[in-house]
């Protein structure tokens, strides 16, 4: 199964700008979701559900619509699951080469915090952050992506 990362759009069939019903209806494709939030100190709630071997989570910062959709990796990875940006699969592709390739795109990447780098234009975020024992670069870095977020055009 391929999720298609398409930003600033979403990851089909859950989209940015989703009403929650909406939203946990088109998660619910994945698996059966649950749902966190509102807390008394934010308004944001999440729709999350265990998909093989991601976490797939839709942000909804003001309890209403889908602001954000995060693709989260488990250790165990199930090799019939791919994350596709540009048909470069996000999660198994050294995330120094995503980067590389998203920037011979033309596309500025923002790698000032090596852990967690954006594509602005894009509305993207990655993170390399981990618990996990997982191969690593020279410089301590995970060799590989272990989420990506993609949100609406404003969001960052």
């Amino acid at each position: 199964m391929d999720f298609i990362i398409d930003p600033p759009n979403g990851v089909s069939p859950l989209q940015i700008g989703m009403s929650y019903e909406q939203a946990l209806e088109a998660i619910s494709a994945w698996g059966e979701p649950s749902v966190s939030g509102p807390y008394a100190h934010t308004s944001t709630v999440k729709i999350r559900v265990d998909h093989h071997s991601m976490d797939i989570v839709a942000h909804l910062e003001d309890a209403e619509t889908v602001t954000a959709i995060e693709l989260w990796r488990f250790e165990n990875d199930a090799p019939e699951i791919r994350v596709l940006l540009d048909d470069v699969d996000v999660f198994r592709t050294p995330a120094r080469e995503v980067l590389r390739q998203q920037s011979e795109r033309g596309r500025t990447v923002d790698e000032s915090d090596p852990e967690s780098p954006e594509i602005p234009n894009l509305t993207l975020a990655f993170t390399r952050e981990t618990g996990q024992d997982i191969p690593r670069e020279k410089d301590g870095l995970p060799l590989y992506f272990t989420s990506v977020l993609v949100a609406g055009v404003d969001y960052f």
